[in-house]
C-alpha cells in the first residue's frame, strides 16, 4: 500500500475535480457531527461487481452460486492489513445494495411494476481512495495497488496511481451548472385517497395479527430536462439537506444522490454498530415551537413503540453472526434533529463472531428493520402487496467494504435515483396500530420537503 498525505482540501471539491472520471463515489458526511467525522471520495475502479434478477456477475462475467457467497469470494482475492492511523476505508467495494435483493434472500413476491431497468446491486473494486478526517482537517491517498498480485509490481502500480489521482485533484475546479428552472410534473404513485386508503389496510392486517409494524412509501417520478446536470443537484441538496451518511454515485447515465440521516451497519475490526431510525416530526422556523415539536416527539408512545420494535428486531439480526450476549442498546429513542425533520435514534452494538465477515453481517441483516417492520418477512410482502412498484435503490444501503474487513453503509432513504431523463425517489414511514392515516402521509411529505426543494420544485399539485 501507498500512502500519500495531501494538503486540505474540501471533499465536495475533490469530487467535483473528479466528477468526469468513470464510476465516481463519493460518501459524503455531510453533516460535520463525530458520526460524520470521514469522507471519501473514488473513481475508476479495476472491477465491478452486478446483481442483475437475482444473477451475479464480475466484470459481465456470471458468477455460479450465491451471490452473496460470489461476493464474499471476489473479495478474499484482496486480502489487506488495517491501517490504524488512516480513515477506515482504505481500498475496497463502494456502490449500492438495493432493496430488491430481499428476494435472494427470502421466498418474496416480485412487485406489480418493476420500474426502470436498474441492476439489485452495484459494488465497484476501487484500488485508490482519498480519504478525510473533517475533525482534524487531514486528507490522504490511499493506493493500494489491487489487482496486482506480486509485491514489486502491487508496490509499482500503487505508485502510479497515487500519482494519477493527485494530477486530477491539482486540475481547476469546474464550475457549478445552473439548474433548471423547471421540471417536469412531480407524479405519485399514490393519490392522498389512495394512500389513506393504504394506511387503514394495513393498521386491519395489524390488528389481525399479520405484523406489528410495516414501513409504507409512496414513490415520485418527474422528467428532467437535457440541461439537469446531476452533480449541481447534489451539491444543492447536500446544501439543503446535510446529513452525515450521504453519498453520491455516478455510474454512467444512472445517479444516485442520498441525504441519508441513517447508518444501517457498521463493522469496525469486530465491532459492530447499527443505529434504526424510527420516530419522525416536522421541524418548525420558529424555535420556540421547534423546541415544543422535538419534546412530542420524545413523549410519543406511539413513536417509542415503533422504535421499540425494531431494536428488538435488529437485536434478533445480529445475534444470527454475534458472539453470543455480546448485543447490548446503547442508546434508546434519542432524539436526532436534522434540517427538516427530527428523529428518534436507537443504537445497537455487538461483537461479531470470528466465523463471520462483513458480507455475512449485511447478509444477515439485510434489508434494515428499520425500513421493513416486524416480523420481517410478512413485512416485506405486505410491503410490495401495497406499494406496488419496485423500490430499486430506496430502502437498501449505500457504502463501503473494505479490503481490511471494515465496513459502513447507510439506509438508503431520502435517496434520489436519476437514471437518464426520469428523477425518481421515495419517502414512507412506520404503520403501527395507533397510525393516524393522515398524520403518516404528512410525514412523508415533511421528509420530501429538502429534496423537492434542491429540485427548485414546490412537489406535487394536488392529489
Amino acid at each position: 500500500m501507498h500512502v500519500r498525505e495531501l494538503r486540505w482540501i474540501e471533499p465536495a471539491v475533490a469530487m467535483r475535480r473528479l466528477g468526469i472520471q468513470p464510476n465516481l463515489t463519493f460518501l459524503d458526511s455531510a453533516a460535520r457531527s463525530e458520526l460524520g467525522r470521514y469522507s471519501y471520495v473514488t473513481c475508476d475502479p479495476f472491477s465491478t461487481y452486478m446483481v442483475n434478477n437475482g444473477q451475479a456477475s464480475c466484470d459481465g462475467v456470471a458468477l455460479a452460486g450465491n451471490p452473496w457467497e460470489a461476493l464474499r469470494s471476489l473479495l478474499a482475492r484482496y486480502p489487506q492489513q488495517n491501517r490504524t492511523d488512516l480513515p477506515r476505508f482504505q481500498g475496497g467495494v463502494a456502490g449500492y445494495l438495493g432493496y430488491d435483493l430481499n428476494r435472494t434472500l427470502e421466498r418474496l413476491p416480485p412487485p406489480a411494476i418493476a420500474g426502470r431497468a436498474l441492476p439489485e446491486c452495484v459494488l465497484h473494486f476501487y484500488d485508490v481512495v482519498i480519504s478525510f478526517d473533517h475533525r482534524d482537517h487531514k486528507c490522504w491517498i490511499v493506493s493500494t495497488g489491487w489487482p496486482a498480485q506480486e509485491t514489486a509490481p502491487r508496490l509499482d502500480r500503487a505508485r502510479r496511481r497515487a500519482d494519477q489521482f493527485a494530477a486530477l485533484l491539482d486540475m481547476p475546479t469546474p464550475a457549478l451548472k445552473e439548474l433548471p428552472g423547471t421540471l417536469g410534473a412531480w407524479q405519485s404513485n399514490f393519490t392522498l385517497d389512495d394512500y389513506i386508503a393504504a394506511i387503514q389496510r394495513v393498521i386491519g392486517l395489524i390488528l389481525a395479527g399479520d405484523v406489528f409494524q410495516a414501513n409504507i412509501a409512496q414513490r415520485f417520478t418527474a422528467r428532467m430536462p437535457i440541461s439537469f446536470e446531476p452533480i449541481s443537484f447534489y451539491c444543492r441538496l447536500r446544501s439543503h439537506n446535510p446529513a452525515p451518511f450521504a453519498a453520491l454515485l455516478r455510474y454512467g447515465a444512472l445517479t444516485i444522490a442520498s441525504s441519508s440521516p441513517e447508518r444501517f451497519l457498521k463493522l469496525d475490526a469486530r465491532n459492530v454498530e447499527t443505529r434504526p431510525i424510527k420516530g419522525t416530526i416536522a421541524r418548525s422556523n420558529d424555535s420556540a415551537e421547534d423546541q415544543h415539536r422535538a419534546q412530542v416527539l420524545v413523549a410519543s408512545e406511539k413513536d417509542r413503540a415503533e422504535n421499540c420494535m425494531i431494536v428488538d428486531l435488529l437485536r434478533n439480526d445480529l445475534s444470527r453472526v454475534c458472539t453470543p450476549h455480546s448485543i447490548e442498546v446503547a442508546g434508546l429513542c434519542n432524539l436526532e434533529s436534522h434540517a427538516s425533520v427530527h428523529h428518534l435514534v436507537s443504537i445497537v452494538t455487538g461483537e461479531l463472531s470470528e466465523s463471520q465477515d462483513a458480507v455475512t453481517l449485511l447478509r444477515a441483516c439485510f434489508p434494515g428493520g428499520s425500513i421493513t417492520g416486524a416480523p420481517k418477512v410478512r413485512s416485506m410482502e405486505i410491503i410490495t402487496e401495497i406499494e406496488r412498484v419496485a423500490r430499486q435503490v430506496y430502502c437498501g444501503a449505500i457504502g463501503f467494504i473494505g479490503f481490511n474487513g471494515h465496513m459502513d453503509t447507510n439506509i438508503a432513504i431520502r435517496t434520489v435515483t436519476i437514471d437518464g431523463d426520469q428523477a425518481m425517489f421515495h419517502t414512507g414511514g412506520a404503520i403501527t396500530a395507533m397510525s393516524d392515516p393522515q398524520a403518516e402521509y404528512a410525514e412523508t411529505l415533511a421528509k420530501a420537503q429538502r429534496i423537492f426543494e434542491a429540485f427548485g420544485s414546490e412537489g406535487p399539485g394536488p392529489l
